[in-house]
């Protein structure tokens, strides 16, 4: 009998938001062979104010039985009380599943208030099962800055066996903060090798109607203000007088508040030919723009080590990103790209035109990038797991 595995965040897909906390249901999906596994999804909701309320799973996601609780919160003003609000609208539900599905172990994902709410309500539900937390990047570089937040995620983080960290630099942050670092394990997230891979760019381009001699930029995120799409656009704008012999293009691939004032931006500067929004695309379609592209880039305020990086490597990619969060631990030679200052667009310009002009080889950025497996995310979570997390050895990012 498989040992019985509970994982505990908002960061979960349903039918509606299929793309929302995709690498945990990854992980999940791959952590399946060795747990059986249920979810419970606390999603945040104001009524008149949030999103529909998800009703069903992904299809793939049903083995997991996830059940998705509404939760109150309170904006601006809640690290005080959202976790304990979380806490309270969890209870009943763990309860209720601890009956028929007593878990061995549980994996929370967000620190607050999610990782704080789990602890909470774990301690009364199942006080002697151990429990587990990821630390995604966003949870810890804001949430730290707010002094009851911070308590509590120390707080929980001291209570916790182990927490994952998606990068070595958020591990870092955190024992900075006061966290035991015996208790931190950076282990960087899989890609789908099968998706993401080196095949030319040639074929790709010919696929999605792209001239060859065009030079190609690729952004792919959420168009949130910590991402800076907006910085992005300008950077563009300055770069095009810079490279007049080279026909660029901006392919932006994602959704979010910030599209409609993009949009606006791109028609006043009449870039309308230049830049692409795409809105959101299955992971196949973004794989087939990396292979087509020239350049990923990021202008992000803040980051902890996001999968699109570690995509656009195992599709050949080279990486112009500002320098911020963990990208520092991937992007750590000029082979591999280039970061530049926060808040330097005249540098993030050049580093652009050199990265343009003298393109890094696409195939041994492949070839570091093919390494990063899910199957060895999976197991280096399993080991972490396991009743002595401290001999895990987790990937390398």
């Amino acid at each position: 009998m498989k040992p019985r595995l509970l994982f505990v965040s908002n960061l979960f897909p349903d039918a509606d938001s299929p793309y929302r906390g995709l690498d945990n249901a990854t992980v999940l999906h791959h952590l399946a062979s060795t747990y059986d596994i249920r979810v419970l999804s606390p999603r945040p909701w104001l009524p008149l104010i949030s999103p529909k309320f998800p009703r069903a799973p992904r299809p793939i996601d049903t083995p997991f039985k996830p059940i998705y609780i509404r939760t109150p919160y309170l904006p601006k003003i809640g690290g005080l009380a959202n976790h304990h609000l979380m806490a309270k609208a969890l209870r009943g539900p763990m309860a209720t599943l601890h009956r028929s599905f007593p878990w061995d172990h549980a994996l929370g994902s967000w620190l607050f208030p999610d990782a704080c709410a789990l602890h909470q309500t774990h301690t009364t539900i199942a006080p002697r099962t151990p429990f587990t937390l990821i630390a995604q990047g966003s949870d810890v570089h804001a949430y730290l800055q707010s002094p009851p937040r911070r308590r509590a995620i120390l707080h929980t983080l001291n209570a916790a066996q182990a927490t994952i960290t998606r990068s070595r630099s958020l591990a870092e942050t955190l024992a900075a903060a006061g966290a035991d670092p015996q208790k931190l394990h950076p282990i960087t997230n899989g890609i789908d090798t099968r998706l993401f891979h080196y095949a030319g760019r040639a074929a790709a381009r010919v696929e999605l109607n792209i001239k060859i001699d065009d030079t190609l930029l690729l952004f792919v995120g959420n168009l949130l203000p910590v991402k800076d799409p907006l910085q992005l656009v300008k950077n563009f704008t300055h770069l095009l007088p810079r490279l007049p012999h080279h026909r660029l293009r901006l392919i932006i691939i994602g959704q979010g508040p910030l599209q409609k004032a993009l949009t606006t931006l791109i028609h006043a500067a009449s870039l309308q030919d230049r830049i692409q929004l795409t809105g959101p695309l299955p992971a196949e379609a973004v794989a087939r723009y990396m292979r087509a592209a020239d350049l990923l880039c990021l202008t992000s305020l803040n980051e902890g080590l996001p999968n699109v990086v570690l995509e656009a490597q195992a599709c050949g990619l080279p990486i112009l990103s500002t320098h911020v969060g963990g990208l520092h631990e991937v992007i750590d030679q000029p082979w591999k790209g280039t970061l530049t200052p926060l808040h330097d667009p005249d540098a993030w310009v050049d580093a652009a035109c050199r990265l343009i002009d003298s393109p890094p080889e696409g195939t041994p950025i492949a070839t570091l990038g093919a390494t990063r497996t899910w199957a060895a995310t999976a197991a280096a979570y399993h080991a972490v797991m396991s009743p002595a997390p401290h001999l895990a050895t987790p990937p390398h990012p």
